[in-house]
This record gives C-alpha cells, structure tokens and sequence, in this order.
C-alpha cells in the first residue's frame, strides 16, 4: 500500500483510514456530516494526492490529447482546464480527467487514482503520432482547499491574485513558500474553491501553512466520505459507478464535454454523435426519495408494477436536503423530470421523482 505525503497528518489528526486505489487514505475525521457542512459553508481541506498526472509534450502534443479526449482541446489557451472524458473504442469510457494546457505544447492530463495503471497504458497505446508523455503521478502532491472561505484563506499565503483566477483557470505561482505550485480553480464539491499540485518535497509546510492560515475560518481536514456526498449533491459522476467502461458520455448527460467540432476527430466520435442524433436507450438521471430510506449503488429502479427499469449508480442522505438523493441509469420512457419512480431496498419499494441535477 501506497501514503501521500500527508499519511503522517492524517495519523495524528485521528483520521478513519481505509485502502484507496492502493493508497492508505483517510475516508474521515470528525464525521461525515460536520465535514461535509464545514465545506458548504466555510473551507476544508482533502488531501488527494493519490490521483494521476500525465505529462504531454512537444510538437504532437495537441495532437494526441485531442485524439484521445472528448472535449475540443483546439478551445483551451494558455491557463484553462477543461473537464474530458476517454473514449474507449468501443462506446463506453475508459475514465474522466482534467486537462490542463500549460504551455503551448505542454498539457496535464489529471486521471483518477484507481485507473492510473490503465489510462497510462491507454494513453501510451493510442500515442502513434510520438508525443512525448511521462506518467508524474509518484513525483506530484495534490490539495483541493474548498468551499466558499477557501479564496480567503489562501490569499494568505500567496502574492498571486486569487480573484483573478477564474473558475476552470489556473496559474502556476509561490504558495506558503513552496515554488511552482499549479494554483487551478477547479473542485468537485460545487462549493468553490481551489486545487493546488505541487511537488512532494513541499507537501508537509503548504499543508501546515494552509491550517495556521485557516485557524480563524475554522478550517478542518477533509476525509473521502464527504468528499463523495458533496460531489453527489452536486450531481458529479463518479467513475466506477456513474460513468465506465460500459456507458458512454451521451448516456451519462455528459453531451457536453463530447464536442463534435469540425476537425475534431477524436475516438468513437462518430459513434457518439450517431447517440446523440438518434437518442439512446438508457439515461444517467438524478432522483430525490419521498419516501424515508437510503438509496445505494445497484438497487434497482422500478414501476409502481415493479417493472425493473434501471439501476441505481449512486446514492446517500443529502446532508442538505436531509433525503435520500442518487443517480441512475433509467430506460427510455421514464426519464422525464418529476416522472415518479421506485427504489427497491431489500423487501421495501420507496417512492422516488426523477429531477433535474444539482441537488442542491
């Protein structure tokens, strides 16, 4: 099993820590719900280090990131991230991932942490036009400080101007004394905030710094389990359960980050946009329980006559809402906002209605 260079803080703080992607990671701290609420409405800080970072540069470089992602890269500029996907050949997803365009022929592509090993041999098996790529992942990392006092504490630490760091930006500065930090204004817990990459030799006094900073914010440190009920109350797709190898971003609602641009010839673009201008059977959607329960991942979805019509990819108890929220895939003819749906837990049906994501 892998540590951050944080697993020492974790420790003493007294963090749950379970096996992650092959990492000792802290899944909580002080409770799922303190935490989740200390990042809706102050700041908290995760320590994601375990995720992946690719290195693509040279000439070729373009050529090859927009060969193997969804989105159009030609739109980035220097400083903007972009939320993609991985076609996998064959209409499904290999994983989703940030890619950052740090110089003009120089790209960061940022990759889960438990398909490290396989988006690595995908990318290096889809590179035949020789882009020079190197797998960063051990040497880099990664805090994501978020929710809506994050900027504040931050600014603390840095001369760069976080205001002028727009979402889905970044800017490469000083932080806490640790040079050639990645300062993005990305996340996925839909609070705000930022996410900083920087090498590992730095990690112990950013993180300290960034908790001294945060004192009178009431900062506190982040586990895995929040991180998972934030991002759903957002309605984020998670891979390994919204999203994989078996769905395609036009089933997952993700039409968005798969852009059939002129030139853009990426993988299984043609069979995307026969999906997407001929419909598909089966339709990532959210759902809100009206019935008191908690929903999880494979429960199915069924008719008021107990007509199995989907499957359930994520749920929880909305620490907002205080309901049971989720996603599923759902078939064709039920996927209309406000249709009314069941969820089957154990020997219960509970009544639930198709919404339109966010949750909250």
């Amino acid at each position: 099993m892998k540590r951050t260079a944080f697993f020492d803080y974790h420790e003493a703080l007294g963090a749950k820590i379970v096996s992650f992607a092959g990492y000792e990671m802290p899944i909580e701290y002080s409770g799922i719900n303190n935490e989740h609420m200390t990042v809706r409405n102050g700041v908290g800080v995760f320590d994601v280090s375990h995720m992946g970072e690719f290195w693509v540069k040279g000439p070729k470089a373009f050529d090859l990131v927009q060969k193997v992602t969804s989105n159009d890269v030609a739109a980035l500029t220097v400083g903007q991230a972009q939320y993609s996907c991985f076609p996998n050949g064959k209409g499904g997803i290999v994983d989703d991932l940030l890619v950052y365009k740090y110089e003009e022929e120089k790209y960061l592509l940022v990759v889960n942490a438990s398909n490290i090993d396989k988006d690595w041999a995908w990318v290096s098996e889809q590179n035949t036009m020789g882009a020079d790529i190197e797998n960063a992942s051990d040497s880099i990392s990664q805090l994501a400080i978020q929710g809506p006092k994050a900027e504040a504490v931050l600014q603390k630490l840095t001369e760069v101007n976080l205001s002028e760091v727009p979402y889905y930006t970044f800017t490469v500065g000083a932080i806490a004394g640790a040079d050639n930090v990645i300062i993005s204004n990305t996340g996925y817990t839909g609070s705000g905030g930022f996410e900083l990459y920087m090498y590992n030799a730095d990690a112990g006094k950013v993180w300290e710094a960034i908790f001294e900073a945060g004192k009178e914010e009431g900062i506190l440190p982040i586990g895995l389990a929040a991180r998972d009920t934030l991002r759903l109350e957002k309605g984020f797709c998670l891979y390994g359960n919204d999203i994989d190898d078996t769905t395609s971003s036009i089933e997952a609602g993700l039409g968005w980050i798969t852009k059939f641009n002129d030139g853009n010839k990426f993988i299984d673009c043609e069979y995307l946009l026969k999906q997407k201008e001929e419909g598909v059977t089966k339709r990532l959607r959210g759902f809100v329980l009206e019935d008191r329960g908690i929903p999880r991942k494979d429960y199915e979805v069924v008719t008021e006559n107990d007509e199995v019509i989907g499957r359930v990819t994520s749920g929880t108890m909305s620490p907002m809402l205080q309901k049971g929220i989720g996603m599923a895939y759902i078939n064709k003819g039920n996927t209309k906002f406000d249709t009314e749906i069941f969820i089957k837990v154990r020997n219960r049906k509970l009544k639930a209605k198709v919404v339109k994501i966010p949750f909250v």
